[in-house]
């Protein structure tokens, strides 16, 4: 498993530990990327993962870009309507760095 790998896997148990379950891992589209799926009560929470050794240059938190958005929320789309669903949802990210884990909902 590589650093990526685990950083989602540590954010997945992370965000059950918090009430949210688990739905689809990697959910990958020729044009976007989702880390995880999960969902809080009736809400789809679409869940990317960054994770960065040290916070120099920003750190995990800084590490997401407008062209990174713009993909997740395409894929959210496509995986919504593929699933036939149009439920509540929103977009979070797990910032992760060796020594912790931020948390930030609906940031996008």
């Amino acid at each position: 498993m590589n650093r990526g790998q685990l950083a989602e896997q540590h954010a997945r148990t992370y965000l059950e530990q918090q009430g949210l379950t688990f739905v689809e891992a990697n959910v990958r589209y020729p044009f976007g990327e989702i880390d995880l799926v999960m969902r809080q009560q009736e809400v789809w929470v679409f869940v990317e993962v960054k994770f960065r050794a040290s916070n120099q240059f920003g750190g995990a938190i800084n590490a997401l870009t407008a062209k990174q958005i713009t993909r997740i929320r395409l894929a959210a789309d496509h995986y919504l309507q593929r699933q036939k669903v149009n439920p509540p949802c929103r977009f979070d990210v797990i910032a992760m760095s060796i020594n912790e884990i931020n948390w930030l909902q609906g940031c996008f």
